[in-house]
């Protein structure tokens, strides 16, 4: 006589739901579906908005800069980079002391659009939070920063 599947114990049962990759997906599917609603440049991406406020932060700035500081692959990268110099949001110049590299800078309509983004972007977050009380968005921050940054090994992969 053989077990039935629905007999057999469930000791090994693998809950997707249950799981971290999963949660993360959905919870940043939450926060893009938020983005979208309520970003007054409904041609502005996250990624595109993350991009800006990084070349804000360090203009001028390379696009391995950029690639850096927003965890954004370099292919990804240059084609925002490419679509927010075509909206005439950045100025992408020849670096005068390494003629294979370029630097990128906000023009003043970029300038612009960042500063009028801002408010956008903190009401993004607060929606984002949701029900989540001061401690736990406190935690939730710690615990993604540190879930994000390189672990030891990481960075002996250099």
């Amino acid at each position: 006589m053989t077990e039935s599947a629905s007999s057999v114990p469930r000791d090994d049962h693998y809950d997707f739901s249950a799981q971290v990759g999963h949660l993360l997906r959905r919870a940043y599917q939450a926060h893009v579906s938020i983005f979208q609603q309520l970003i007054p440049d409904s041609q502005l991406t996250a990624a595109q908005f993350v991009a800006l406020c990084a070349v804000r932060d360090s203009s001028p700035c390379s696009l391995n800069d950029v690639v850096r500081a927003t965890a954004i692959d370099q292919a990804t990268a240059r084609g925002v980079v490419d679509r927010l110099k075509a909206r005439e949001l950045l100025a992408v110049s020849p670096d005068p002391e390494d003629g294979r590299k370029v630097l990128i800078q906000l023009t003043k309509e970029g300038q612009r659009l960042v500063d009028r983004m801002i408010p956008s972007a903190r009401q993004i977050s607060e929606a984002t939070f949701g029900a989540l009380n001061p401690a736990e968005r406190v935690a939730i921050i710690y615990l993604l920063e540190k879930m994000s940054s390189p672990g030891p090994d990481d960075a002996a992969k250099g």
